[in-house]
């Protein structure tokens, strides 16, 4: 945007500092908020009644891309044209800012090394052409030890945003006992039941490096000042551990106890918008997300798997007063930037960026984005003005 391209967000339900505001003013400039108040400035004037002003949604852990990449088993479509899809999905859904939660594993196929690195050439490749700000998550899988001075150097080089860290090899050791419910992995990895389970048991012999590998990943990412989570706590012991390290952010704990204590010790606890949505969540015996915010053990809500829940997440969970409205956006706005060190976004304020997103509550449809604006830009949607938006 032109440095003459200013104006006035006026007339919305607009979330500032002490709640939903319908007398706000936000002033626009070169990308930034440039003042939240009462007049208009003499900037253009872009009319908002009707909707919510609200700041852009920050997803920190969002894997859908996945479908665009492989929409059906063994089925693979061009890294750039998966990202440029799932680019317009998410400024669609009011998603402002994305961290694509590429998983780099021991597996060979979807989630192996050629996949990962492909990716990340993609990413970087694409960046300048994407509307929504994407960064990378990287997902390592903790016996991908073979991987471990890869990660090391791409910490080093910043090319990291995210790091979490993930362990699903005893979850493929069980479903490889279960055929039905193997089937996915098999078809992600390209294997044969046989050979994935013998490449597994080879993984499972090298448990004795694991915890020291975790431990230099760890050192690297605090010396780099990349935030860290680790994924599916077990148990507090298992938070408390990660703790040490520097790895701050809890990631779907499984356990009602392992949440309390990762706040007890100040983390973001993270689970899925899709849980809240639903009802539930998709996996046997897991916490349900909606019951952890009521109880304040949740503070940060993903799209998982799906990118079009965080939305209404955050409009349900005020409508059942399990939080108020400005503390149930908190929890795909502020919170997740807080918690990525993000400290240009999230909120509406002054001097922060101009990340929004308008959204219409229509009764038969439900809360839904109308207009997403990246840095004061129009990238989804369009609102009547009096002379247009830039």
């Amino acid at each position: 945007m032109s440095a003459s391209h200013r104006y006035a967000l006026v007339g919305g339900h607009t979330l500032v500092s002490h709640g939903l505001e319908t007398e706000a003013v936000l002033l626009i400039e070169d990308g930034l908020i440039t003042s939240v108040g009462s007049e208009t400035g003499h900037a253009r004037v872009v009319d908002a009644r009707g909707l919510y002003v609200l700041p852009g949604i920050v997803d920190l852990h969002g894997d859908a891309f996945e479908r665009q990449l492989m929409p059906r088993p063994g089925v693979h479509f061009d890294m750039q044209l998966a990202l440029a899809e799932t680019d317009r999905q998410l400024v669609a859904n009011g998603i402002t800012t994305a961290y694509h939660g590429v998983t780099y594993s021991w597996e060979p196929g979807l989630r192996g090394r050629e996949a990962m690195l492909q990716m990340m050439t993609a990413l970087e490749g694409a960046r300048p052409y994407l509307a929504c700000d994407t960064k990378l998550h990287l997902r390592q899988e903790t016996y991908n030890l073979d991987g471990e001075l890869e990660v090391l150097a791409w910490l080093a080089e910043g090319k990291i945003a995210l790091l979490a860290f993930n362990d699903h090899l005893p979850d493929i050791l069980r479903k490889l006992a279960q055929p039905h419910e193997v089937m996915n992995i098999l078809q992600r990895t390209g294997l044969s039941a046989q050979d994935l389970h013998a490449l597994a048991s080879r993984m499972a012999a090298r448990k004795d490096e694991v915890s020291d590998s975790i431990r230099r990943l760890a050192g690297a990412a605090v010396s780099a000042k990349v935030a860290q989570a680790s994924h599916d706590d077990p148990s507090p012991e298992v938070r408390q551990w990660y703790q040490d390290l520097g790895c701050y952010i809890s990631e779907f704990p499984k356990t009602q106890p392992t949440a309390a204590l990762a706040r007890e010790l100040g983390n973001p606890v993270v689970f899925g918008s899709p849980n809240v949505v639903r009802g539930g969540s998709h996996q046997k015996n897991a916490v349900a997300a909606a019951q952890m915010v009521s109880e304040g053990l949740c503070t940060v809500l993903t799209s998982d798997y799906y990118y079009p829940a965080m939305l209404p997440a955050a409009f349900r969970l005020a409508h059942e007063g399990l939080c108020s409205f400005a503390q149930a956006w908190a929890l795909i706005s502020s919170n997740p930037a807080d918690a990525a060190n993000l400290q240009d976004r999230g909120r509406l304020q002054a001097g922060l960026r101009a990340d929004i997103t308008l959204v219409k509550a229509t009764p038969g449809r439900g809360a839904h984005a109308v207009t997403s604006l990246i840095q004061g830009r129009v990238v989804y949607g369009g609102l009547k003005s009096p002379v247009g938006l830039p």
